[in-house]
């Protein structure tokens, strides 16, 4: 009984891990527009492909995109001063992420945190339920999020 029950556990994870693995063997599967929660604020994400085939992802809805005195909210913590004018809700959280095809993961870019002002290099993939699993990681640090995919491409 033990035997049969390992045996299953083990088909189950197999065919888990395959099915990871398919959502990642084609680079442009990443593209859509996913859900973030994040420190109790909901933000919508699009993840699009650009000129130089990489990708780029941006936020694009806030729930709350404003100042508690009815102000824009923009992105005064960015290192960047000329940037500090964006709203909130237009800011681009990854420029020009890249597609490994040997790992079956993107990566090769930093992940901008507007709410700390920072970047930190960033890996992602999908897993199971096609949403996208990221993992910052600055000076051995890390941090890892998984964002709902809302609608596909």
């Amino acid at each position: 009984m033990k035997r049969l029950i390992f045996t299953l556990l083990l088909s189950f994870s197999a065919f888990v891990t395959a099915l990871c693995q398919s959502y990642n063997d084609k680079a442009d599967n990443i593209v859509g527009q996913y859900e973030i929660i994040s420190n109790g604020e909901k933000a919508k994400v699009a993840v699009t492909k650009n000129q130089s085939g990489n990708y780029d992802i941006q936020i694009y809805w806030l729930e709350n995109p404003y100042n508690p005195d009815g102000s824009r909210a923009l992105d005064l913590k960015n290192p960047d001063k000329s940037l500090r004018t964006v709203p909130m809700d237009k800011v681009v959280l990854v420029r020009n992420l890249g597609y490994d095809k040997a790992k079956k993961q993107w990566s090769g870019a930093k992940i901008y945190d507007p709410s700390r002002g920072i970047r930190a290099n960033v890996v992602c993939t999908l897993n199971e339920k096609n949403n996208l699993y990221l993992r910052a990681t600055l000076l051995g640090i890390g941090e890892s999020q998984e964002w709902k995919r809302i609608n596909d491409r």
